[in-house]
C-alpha cells in the first residue's frame, strides 16, 4: 500500500507584517534619544550705517567681568581659578553690587517702572572667552551657569515686588525687571590660551 504524502500547512503571513509594525511602534517609543542641546541668544542689532565699524564702546575696569575657559576646561572668574559650580554665585555677587564696592560695577540711579528709582549696575559686562581646545560641554556648562545667575536675580525681585516668579510675570513686567538686571553677556572669538591659569 502506498503512503500519501502528507502536506505541509502553509503558514499564514497576513499577520508578520502587523507585528513587525507594532514592534517598531514599540521600539520607538520606549526608546530615548539625544536631543541636541543649544543656547537661547538675542543677536545684537545691526550697527548704523553712520557708525564706523571699528569703533568700540569703552567699558571702564570696573564693569567688565573675565570668565575664561582654558584648553583643559579649567575656569577662572575675574583672574581668579574656581570650579563651574561656584560660578554663579560669583558673577550674582558682581552683578549685583549690593555693597557698591568700587571694584564692583558702578550702581548709576534709573526710573524703572513698577519699581521707581532704582540703584542698578546697567553699565556691566560678562566677558566670557575660552580657548580653542575647550571643550564644547565645558562652554555650556559655563554658558548655563551664567544664565542661572541672571535668572536668579530677575525671580529673587520678581518674587520681591510682584510675589511671582519672572517667568510668571507679564510682559511689561518682565521688561521693568530686565531693566533692574540687563543680561550683558559678551563673548570673544576663541584663542590659544593654553592649559594653565
Amino acid at each position: 500500500m502506498a503512503k500519501k504524502k502528507r502536506k505541509v500547512p502553509a503558514m499564514n503571513a497576513t499577520s508578520s507584517a502587523d507585528i513587525a509594525f507594532m514592534l517598531l511602534i514599540f521600539f520607538l517609543i520606549t526608546t530615548s534619544m539625544d536631543t541636541d542641546k543649544g543656547l537661547a541668544r538675542r543677536l545684537p542689532q545691526p550697527v548704523p550705517k553712520d557708525q564706523k565699524q571699528d569703533e568700540e564702546t569703552e567699558i571702564k575696569k570696573r564693569n567688565l567681568l573675565v570668565v575664561l575657559i582654558n584648553s583643559s576646561n579649567q575656569v577662572s572668574c575675574g583672574g581668579e581659578p574656581i570650579e563651574i559650580k561656584q560660578l554663579k554665585d560669583k558673577v550674582k555677587e558682581f552683578i549685583e553690587n549690593s555693597y557698591n564696592d568700587e571694584h564692583k560695577p558702578e550702581r548709576v540711579e534709573v526710573d524703572v517702572p513698577f519699581f521707581g528709582k532704582m540703584q542698578v549696575t546697567k553699565n556691566h559686562v560678562i566677558s566670557l572667552q575660552n580657548d580653542r581646545g575647550t571643550e564644547y560641554q565645558s562652554y555650556i556648562s559655563v554658558q548655563n551657569e551664567l544664565a542661572k545667575a541672571y535668572n536668579e536675580l530677575r525671580d529673587e525681585v520678581s518674587k520681591q515686588k510682584f510675589g511671582k516668579t519672572f517667568a510668571e510675570l507679564e510682559e511689561e513686567q518682565q521688561s521693568a525687571v530686565k531693566m533692574i538686571y540687563p543680561q550683558k553677556i559678551s563673548e570673544a572669538e576663541p584663542k590659544n590660551y593654553g592649559g594653565k591659569k
